[in-house]
């Protein structure tokens, strides 16, 4: 994919501020712009600033704030997983945060080997972000290991697509109870 491309990131946390946007008159307003700052003139920020913000609120465990980056609507994608509580679809801005609420209470986060972000494409209104994840299941204790290739579609400053490719095998597997934990299975 062509686009320019930033220098690997060391940590998983972005600035945890994004650029300032209109102050109104009741003091200045953080955070990049969205489609409602059409009212005080500020242009939307473009897919960089919106995409660096919302790994600074991942970074911050900020569901709400997650959620605010996201149009009502979104084309949510990860791999349907039964395994996995918090993996089904989220169509709308409530069920993002609703995701990020969920994942925070079912994973403890770890350190990953590798870089936790490798890089950052932006080209146009699409960016990708790549790197590794690793978290301890809290409801089983085990921990799982996985790349990560995320896609992002920013327009008008809010993100209306979120597809996450992972290795679904590695997350389902810690979500699974040991066999001594599993009930007997029935007898015909």
């Amino acid at each position: 994919m062509a686009g320019t491309q930033t220098d690997p990131t060391p940590a998983v946390t972005a600035p945890t501020n994004g650029p300032a946007t209109a102050a109104p008159e009741n003091g200045p307003v953080t955070g990049p712009a969205t489609a409602a700052d059409a009212v005080t003139g500020a242009p939307a920020p473009d897919a960089r600033t919106v995409v660096e913000e919302f790994l600074s609120r991942v970074g911050a465990g900020d569901p709400d704030g997650i959620a605010a980056l996201f149009a009502e609507q979104v084309d949510w994608m990860i791999a349907d997983n039964p395994a996995v509580p918090w993996v089904r679809p989220r169509p709308t801005r409530a069920d993002v945060a609703a995701h990020f609420r969920e994942l925070a209470a079912g994973v403890e986060p770890m350190a990953p080997r590798g870089r936790p972000l490798e890089a950052l494409v932006v080209e146009g209104d699409e960016a990708v972000v790549t790197g590794n994840l690793a978290g301890r299941v809290r409801a089983t204790g085990k921990e799982f290991v996985s790349p990560f290739a995320l896609r992002l579609t920013v327009e008008r400053g809010l993100v209306v697509r979120y597809h996450l490719y992972e290795d679904g095998v590695a997350v389902a597997a810690a979500c699974a109870p040991d066999d001594e934990d599993r009930a007997p299975e029935s007898q015909a």
